[in-house]
């Protein structure tokens, strides 16, 4: 027996009920693997790619977040080096790992790569995201040892490395693309680039509190800014 049929073993006995069988259990797979939807607003219906592109982009910049558009991956190394400068940041960051296969820093010398996770110390990070929810302006990031949770919130500066394919319209969306991702990769063999993650983080614009004499704070509990480079497939 597992840690977690342990866990649901004692919720089960604290609320009196035994293990689900038969077809109680087969309605309950079914219902985990295609939840019914609520009511969903009708701002990203029939939106083509270039209509929630365009939505995101204006969500995004709503909740004070910073955006540039490039035509590829190449693009993106020179995109982040113009808005450090812009920005009058540091030259210095720190990339997920897997962005280090993808980006080529060698076309811009002056900036200072560090690959890995953050200790706390780094002015600014650049990670890849999981999608895009153009309802929000949110970006869905998920945790493994390619994409460490504390790029996401340790430095100043969070810049986002975004496809225009991952740009979905509700939130719902957004979960069912993370559903399938994982239903793929527990049929795939080895190396399907999809894991478990240990979290899932839903981001909307830099972090802000209001707590202090109602007047807004950016940076209280994570980056003061979060700029996404939106990448043309």
């Amino acid at each position: 027996m597992s840690a977690r049929d342990d866990i649901l073993g004692s919720i089960r006995k604290s609320l009196g009920r035994e293990a689900l069988t038969g077809d109680a259990a087969a309605q309950l797979r079914q219902r985990l693997a295609q939840p019914a939807r609520n009511l969903i607003p009708d701002r990203t219906a029939g939106r083509d790619t270039a209509g929630l592109t365009t939505l995101f982009v204006d969500k995004a910049r709503e909740f004070a977040c910073t955006v540039d558009e490039v035509d590829s991956l190449d693009a993106v190394p020179e995109a982040v080096r113009a808005y450090l400068s812009r920005e009058n940041l540091p030259a210095r960051l720190v990339q997920a790992p897997a962005l280090a296969d993808g980006l080529d820093w060698s076309q811009t010398p002056t900036l200072e790569i560090k690959t890995g996770t953050s200790d706390g110390s780094e002015d600014t990070s650049v990670t890849p995201v999981f999608a895009a929810v153009a309802e929000t302006g949110t970006l869905m990031l998920t945790s493994d040892v390619t994409t460490p949770t504390g790029l996401n919130f340790l430095p100043e500066n969070h810049i986002a490395v975004l496809r225009r394919s991952q740009i979905v319209g509700p939130l719902e969306d957004a979960w069912a693309r993370f559903r399938a991702a994982r239903a793929k990769a527990g049929t795939a063999g080895p190396g399907d680039s999809f894991t478990m993650p240990r979290t899932v983080n839903l981001i909307t614009g830099p972090s802000r509190t209001g707590d202090i004499e109602q007047k807004i704070q950016m940076g209280a509990h994570g980056p003061r800014r979060l700029h996404v480079i939106l990448v043309a497939d």
